[in-house]
Formats: structure tokens, C-alpha cells, sequence
């Protein structure tokens, strides 16, 4: 066992590597760092670090940045003085925000004077404010220039990230990731995807979030490739960072890419260098526009956000699948804790058994979830029974292939009839005027759930209802009895779709709301009233 132990990685030996590599390594804005310059920077914070924090504290840095060069220099910093990085998501604002600086127990805050208004009036005590774009800063930088990068006192078991997961229900939970797993994850996509040390990866997502560090940063690191940084992301200068950095590789969540095809089209959009996009939440019709149009495959990938459990896609994974799952992945039945029966679909592809189908992703074998920073209670809800419970839904069909169908907070329970909020979502994206779509339940006045869609974009009631019939995958319960329409879609600061708000206003919202009445044979919609909202929601379920 300790000799396994001993061939680990860690993040500080990846940095430490670096130094000597003068091959351009970390651009951003007009700033070119050589590799070698980024190990040095992150030598010289580190050694600071250590003569800033407090005896005894913990050692937990917060960084409240943009995408700036600063961040993955204090990354480095972190993995070389054993430290820990809590990303502080600058969306937070008030007692959210103090709240998650606090609960990590970070000392130090490193921020730039652009968020300093969000930190004004809060109660921090002992957390020191430290701006990197100030001439404190560099005062105190000044002394450690000569610092080189020793990886000998970091050790694989480390703490080096503390990462905030989505706070749909409850206040965000930190993510422990150590220098191991980090480092294993990297070195895991270097070898899926092929990243060689020439690759550019575009850091486009913003580094407070797992996806950024983890699937972007994480394998470049690896692979001694370099990083290009956008402050912040943007569907409109997408394309020329892209060209201007020589970027191969990207990751992206949520809303990105649709972002990115709303832009306007150009008939030289296939010149770029890109090889490989990676993420999540793009969408079949999405994925498939976008290599059209770019030239670029994106790859789903599936991985929770604590690492208890991932899905890799392989050559012949089917479109709409994820990948097969990893010895000791099932999907269970959350109830009889039984494993679900393979899909069963018909011609045209609708799902026939998905209330026996559809089924939660359990890890049941070893899995590298490091736990949440002082949570036990939540710890609690992901594993018990001796496994790692995921909190999505997936379905699997016949020859063992994996599909997302969703969040177990995204599952819909329609006259008695179970429904997936991602399946039905798949097949609204086809209607031609939705730039987003959104599913999710509303309560029914007498039992069970009513189906809600939001959808962005244009929105014709008749050429709503005839899409609709025109599907031949849509299941009799599918078809929303709700359609909320928005300008834009609300997201999260990671531009995910931000569903608990939607699904907290439900028909409660200010954007117009089209409805079927059940009492009609066909399918048209009309704008709700305040009196069809009322006769719709019925008195309050007991």
C-alpha cells in the first residue's frame, strides 16, 4: 500500500517541472509568461504565503479574482506551501458571500480592486483583505523574486482546493480536492484527450468553479501545455482569443455554447485551431451546430462535481449517450436500492419503461470523493449504504450506455408516470425559436407534478403546439402544460441554467406564461390569467 502511496503526484511537483521551460506558458490580455516565470511567480507567492498566515490558522487562502494571471499563479502557490485555495464565487453578495470566506476559514483574501465594493461593510474578523493589483502588493512581493519552486514539502493527501458545489437547495458546499486527486484527474485527461505539451488551453470559465481548474488547468499543467485566460467569459470575443492564442482546447458548462452559436456567423468561422471542446449541459442539437459551424467536436463529459463519480466517452459512444460506466456505477433505484432494467425505446426513440428505467448513478466500488469541509450532514447524503450516491438521474440502454436525464430534483412525476426534466428538454431544444430551454415540475392541484417549460427566445402558441405533435419521441406526458417566455434566460454566475429560481417563481413570474387547460383535446395555448393561474394551482396540497 505505501508503495502505491509513494508514486502519486502532486500538484507541486507539476509546477516545480516547469522551472527552466522558457516556452511561452500563460498569456492573457497583452501579458506573455513563460512557463518558467509562472513556476518562479508561484515560488515567490508561496514563500509569502508562509510569512502571511497566522500560526496555528488553517491553511486556506480565499481568492476573490477574475480570470487573471494572479490566479493560477497563486494555484501554484498553494500546491507549493501545502495550502488550500477556496474559490470565492464574486457573484455572492452581503452575509452569502462573508459567509463562505468565513466557513472555509480563510485568513487571507486575495481580491483586486474591482471587487473590494463587494467586500465593504462586511463582517470578516482576522481575514485580511490583500489586493493583487496594488502597490502593497507588489511591495511585498518585491522580497521573495529570488524564491525557487520546492516541491518537497507538499505530500498528495494535502488539501488544495476547497470548491463551492451549486446551492440549489441550502447554503454551497465545499468540495475538498487534495493535490492527488488533482493531479490524477490531469494527468487522466492528458491521456483521453491526447494533450501534448505544443496544446493551448483557453481558460474561458470562470476559476472559482471545479470545471475551470480541474478539466482546464488541471491537464495543461500535465501535460506542460499552456493556458490562455479570458477575465471573464465572452461569446462575442470567443473566436479571436481563440486565433489569437492558438487555442486547441476549451472547456465550457452550462449556457456557453449557445451563447457562442447565437453570435453571428461567419463564413470563416471553421479557420481556427481548436481540436476539442469539453464540458457539460451543451446539448445534442447544440453539439451538433457547433461542429458545423466550427469544425470542433464537443465531448460530454460527466464527472461529479466531488469526484465520486465519472463517465468517460469512448469512440462509438452513441450521440445522446455520455460513455459506459466504470466498474462499480449503476444506476439504482433509489427506493428498493435494486438496480434499474435497461431502457427500452421504441422506432422512434421514445423511452417506453421510463418510470423502471430511469434510476439514480450510484458509485458502489472505491471512489475519490475527499468529503466537504466541515459538512458531516452533508457527507451523510452522499454516501450511505456504503456508496457514493451521485444526486443525478441516468437511464442505460441495452448495450450499457449511460444518458443524463437529470438532476433527482429534475424528475417529474406526471399522473403517475415518471419523467426525466433533461429528456424532455432535449427534445424542446428542436423547436426553431428556443435559444434555451428549461423543464421542471409545478405542483398539480390534486397529486403529483404538472410540467413547466421556459424558453428563451420566440415563441408562436400554434407553431408551439404543432412542433409538438411533430415529435415523434414525445411521450404522451411530455408536453408542457406550462410555457414561461423569457428574453433571457436566468443563469448562474457558471452560466448553468439557474432552475431552483425557476422553479421557486413557477407561474408566480412577471415574463408572460402560455398554457394548455386540461380540460382541452388539443393541444393549443393561450396566455395564463390571473384566474386560470388560480384555478390551476388549486388549493394548497396538505
Amino acid at each position: 500500500m505505501e508503495s502505491r502511496r509513494s508514486t502519486r503526484r502532486t500538484v507541486a511537483e507539476l509546477v516545480a517541472e516547469r522551472w527552466g521551460d522558457h516556452r511561452p506558458g500563460l498569456w492573457c490580455e497583452e501579458r506573455v509568461l513563460t512557463h518558467h516565470e509562472v513556476a518562479a511567480g508561484a515560488a515567490a507567492r508561496a514563500a509569502l504565503l508562509a510569512d502571511l498566515l497566522p500560526p496555528g490558522a488553517e491553511p486556506h487562502v480565499g481568492v476573490l479574482l477574475d480570470n487573471t494571471p494572479e490566479y493560477p499563479l497563486w494555484l501554484g502557490a498553494a500546491a507549493l506551501a501545502g495550502a488550500a485555495v477556496a474559490g470565492i464565487n464574486p457573484t455572492r453578495r452581503g452575509p452569502e458571500l462573508a459567509r463562505d470566506i468565513l466557513h472555509t476559514e480563510c485568513r487571507i483574501v486575495l481580491t483586486e480592486r474591482t471587487h473590494l465594493p463587494l467586500l465593504d461593510g462586511l463582517e470578516l474578523p482576522g481575514v485580511r483583505l490583500l489586493p493583487t493589483d496594488g502597490e502593497e502588493y507588489d511591495n511585498l512581493l518585491a522580497s521573495y523574486t529570488n524564491a525557487g519552486p520546492d516541491a518537497s514539502r507538499a505530500t498528495p493527501d494535502d488539501r488544495f482546493l476547497l470548491y463551492f458545489t451549486s446551492g440549489s437547495t441550502g447554503a454551497p458546499k465545499a468540495a475538498i480536492c487534495t493535490q492527488g486527486r488533482l493531479a490524477a484527474a490531469g494527468a487522466s485527461l492528458v491521456g483521453q484527450f491526447g494533450v501534448r505539451p505544443d496544446d493551448v488551453h483557453y481558460i474561458c470559465m470562470p476559476m472559482f468553479h471545479g470545471n475551470a481548474v480541474i478539466a482546464d488547468w488541471a491537464p495543461a499543467l500535465a501535460a506542460g501545455a499552456g493556458v490562455a485566460l479570458r477575465r471573464r467569459f465572452s461569446a462575442s470575443r470567443f473566436l479571436a482569443d481563440v486565433r489569437r492564442y492558438g487555442a486547441t482546447y476549451f472547456t465550457y458548462v452550462g449556457r456557453a455554447v449557445q451563447y457562442i452559436l447565437a453570435t453571428e456567423e461567419r463564413e470563416d468561422d471553421r479557420d481556427n485551431p481548436l481540436r476539442l471542446g469539453f464540458g457539460t449541459e451543451a446539448g445534442a442539437v447544440d453539439a451538433v451546430a457547433f461542429e458545423r459551424r466550427f469544425g470542433v467536436r464537443l465531448v460530454e463529459g460527466y464527472g461529479s462535481s466531488e469526484g465520486g463519480a465519472a463517465v468517460q466517452w469512448s469512440p462509438g459512444t452513441p450521440p445522446g449517450a455520455v460513455g459506459r460506466p466504470a466498474p462499480g456505477l449503476v444506476v439504482l433505484d433509489p427506493e428498493t436500492r435494486k438496480e434499474c432494467p435497461p431502457a427500452v425505446c421504441d422506432a422512434a426513440g421514445r423511452l417506453l419503461n421510463g418510470d423502471e428505467a430511469i434510476g439514480e448513478l450510484v458509485n458502489q466500488g472505491p471512489n475519490p470523493f475527499e468529503g466537504y469541509w466541515r459538512n458531516p450532514a452533508a457527507e451523510a447524503e452522499r454516501l450511505h449504504d456504503g456508496w457514493y450516491w451521485t444526486g443525478d438521474l441516468f437511464y442505460r440502454d441495452a448495450a450499457g450506455y449511460l444518458y443524463f436525464a437529470g438532476r433527482t430534483d429534475d424528475r417529474l412525476r406526471v399522473d403517475s408516470e415518471n419523467l426525466a426534466a433533461a429528456m424532455i428538454e432535449n427534445i424542446l431544444a428542436r423547436y426553431e425559436g428556443a435559444d434555451a430551454v428549461a423543464v421542471y415540475a409545478v405542483p398539480d392541484p390534486v397529486t403529483g407534478d404538472q410540467v413547466m417549460a421556459t424558453i428563451a427566445g420566440s415563441f408562436d402558441p400554434a407553431g408551439f403546439a404543432d412542433f409538438l405533435a411533430a415529435q415523434p419521441d414525445l411521450g404522451t406526458k411530455m408536453a408542457p402544460r406550462f410555457v414561461r417566455v423569457v428574453d433571457r434566460m436566468p443563469v448562474t454566475a457558471t452560466n448553468k441554467i439557474h432552475r431552483s429560481r425557476l422553479r421557486r417563481e413557477g407561474l408566480r413570474c412577471t415574463d408572460p406564461v402560455w398554457w394548455r387547460p386540461p380540460t382541452e383535446q388539443t393541444p393549443t395555448y393561450r396566455r395564463l390569467t390571473r384566474n386560470d393561474r388560480e384555478a390551476a394551482e388549486g388549493s394548497p396540497r396538505g
